[in-house]
């Protein structure tokens, strides 16, 4: 576990400083654009390009050494902030404020690909899990990268905020490219002793999709498990397009912003349960029964303007987040055989993070001109408006709660249907397609 330990140390300060660049560049857009289409643009090219290019990038993990993908993702991220940092240096400042200059988007660009280029490491690192941990611990193993993730997320916006604070992009980037070089140099001397990608893999070298499809449905039940992923990613929009603007209907930004640190300890706190109890023996039915809390949770959590429901509620979801993506990660791991895991985690990120975009893009206007009006003066306040409440918080509420009531029955009818039980046999089999760990001499 020494090794793992070094490449999860490793891997949080390659994902704390691209987190930081990525949440820098929005602010920095912000404050110098004053433009919210601007800021909204920047989550969108981040969701589009992460589902665009991790299908490429499961592919170079596979057919390359880990650590060489790793490497090759830290030198690629600081090409490109170096890069962004010598364009921003010549870009008139006083263009900086222009939204539609395009040598600004051409910079933000250039900034995006950097971070995106992080992506590499969060494909490589569940296949080094199934690589370098013992079968019977590897969901353990994977609650300690949900918490790595978890404190990236709690470290990056203060750092980003202090960052651009203190120099704007120019000490944002000067920071990533330290921080990568630091990463990449604590890399080098990490041994990692792997089992060849493509020793029993007799594909082309390529992205090989088809291939790549053809395994997934080989394995029964497994493309409904990803296939179920994405339904949640796509209701999972819903809380990206209105979670702040329901939240700062409630309170003062300063507040919200403390409430979001406060909660996201929960997503430590679970990666650290998770790794000394385990997911028990069928980790696809944990994945499933988290699913079913979390989609309650959401269903009831608006039900009336509370800050204390808030609260609660972000908290449990946030704990039980770390529990569904673990069980998903332990599963690949069992049932993918391991010389061919980037790309099928590749596949997975990419048809998971498609939906989310697509809803935070339908979501918006959706809330913005039926679920207000509705519960504003409409038929909906009228109905339910002397309990429940009326007003454009109580409209994005009643979208939660449908959100939440979808995504149960969804559970629901997975928790009973022929793919879950046939997964879940499959994981059951005595024999693993992935090799065990290698020991390390």
């Amino acid at each position: 576990m020494r090794t793992f330990n070094h490449l999860l140390a490793n891997n949080l300060l390659a994902n704390i400083t691209n987190f930081t660049v990525w949440f820098a560049i929005t602010f920095w857009i912000f404050l110098e654009t004053r433009s919210v289409f601007a800021t909204g643009m920047i989550a969108g090219i981040y969701l589009v390009l992460t589902a665009a290019f991790a299908i490429w990038f499961g592919s170079l993990v596979d057919h390359h050494s880990k650590k060489a993908a790793m490497i090759g993702s830290s030198l690629a991220s600081l090409a490109l902030f170096a890069t962004a940092l010598a364009a921003l240096l010549v870009i008139p400042q006083s263009r900086l404020s222009d939204p539609l200059y395009p040598a600004l988007w051409g910079f933000v660009l250039l900034v995006m690909f950097g971070v995106i280029a992080g992506n590499i490491r969060t494909i490589a690192l569940p296949t080094l899990v199934t690589a370098l941990v013992p079968e019977e611990r590897r969901d353990r193993a994977n609650g300690l990268v949900g918490m790595v993730t978890g404190i990236g997320f709690l470290t990056t916006s203060a750092i980003s905020g202090f960052l651009v604070a203190a120099g704007g992009m120019i000490a944002t980037l000067a920071a990533a490219i330290a921080a990568t070089l630091l990463t990449l140099a604590h890399l080098l001397v990490i041994r990692i002793h792997e089992p060849s990608s493509d020793v029993h893999d007799d594909q082309p070298r390529n992205i090989d999709l088809i291939g790549t499809f053809r395994l997934v449905r080989g394995v029964p039940g497994l493309l409904a498990l990803i296939l179920f992923s994405a339904f949640n990613n796509f209701l999972g929009g819903v809380f990206m397009a209105l979670m702040d603007a329901y939240g700062l209907s409630l309170m003062p930004v300063q507040q919200w912003g403390l409430l979001w640190a406060f909660v996201s300890c929960a997503f430590i706190l679970s990666g650290i349960v998770i790794s000394r109890t385990g997911l028990g023996t069928n980790p696809v039915r944990t994945l499933l029964l988290v699913n079913l809390v979390m989609w309650l949770v959401a269903t009831v959590f608006t039900v009336q303007s509370s800050i204390v429901l808030l609260t609660a509620g972000c908290a449990l979801w946030m704990f039980l987040g770390p529990y569904a993506e673990a069980a998903e990660h332990t599963t690949l791991q069992k049932v993918v055989p391991y010389e061919r895991q980037g790309r099928v985690f590749g596949f997975a990120q990419s048809v998971e993070q498609a939906a989310s975009p697509l809803t935070a893009f339908l979501i918006a206007p959706l809330a913005q001109f039926v679920f207000i009006p509705f519960m504003t003066d409409g038929a909906g306040a009228d109905a339910i408006g002397t309990w429940y409440g009326t007003g454009a918080a109580r409209g994005m509420a009643l979208v939660f709660s449908i959100a939440g009531a979808l995504g149960l029955i969804a559970t629901i009818f997975a928790l009973n249907s022929r793919y879950y039980r046939q997964l879940s046999a499959v994981y059951r089999t005595p024999g693993n397609p992935a090799p065990q760990a290698v020991p390390s001499p």
